[in-house]
């Protein structure tokens, strides 16, 4: 089993900058991905941005040039750095990994949520 802990939500102007976290633990073979969703009341979760540490990243249209996304293999944490923040990005942000295991392949996870706020 994998838990994904995030950290770094909150309340912040637009125009103004928030850095996310999410550190995966636990025991398995390695990690394939680790990225990031967000939900807002009503709509479906939507996928924000995804990486898999090793210089492929993929970011949705709405947040490319404003969000940078960061896997470091070494203490399996993927950072989210939102900047020029607008209130359309307000929502729960959701961690998500894709973990592999030698023996039975790769499994998807997702963290708690956190919320971000932005005030216009």
């Amino acid at each position: 089993q994998v838990q994904l802990v995030e950290s770094g939500g909150g309340l912040v102007q637009a125009g103004g900058s928030l850095r996310l976290s999410c550190t995966a633990s636990g025991t398995f073979f390695r990690i394939n991905t680790m990225g990031w969703y967000r939900q807002t009341p009503g709509n479906e979760r939507e996928f924000v941005a995804r990486t898999n540490g090793v210089g492929i990243r993929n970011y949705a249209d709405s947040v490319r040039g404003r969000f940078t996304v960061s896997l470091h293999h070494a203490d399996n944490t993927v950072y989210l750095e939102m900047n020029n923040l607008e209130a359309e990005d307000t929502g729960v942000y959701y961690c998500s990994a894709n973990i592999y295991y030698f023996a039975t392949g790769s499994t998807d996870y997702w963290g708690q949520g956190t919320q971000v706020t932005v005030s216009s």
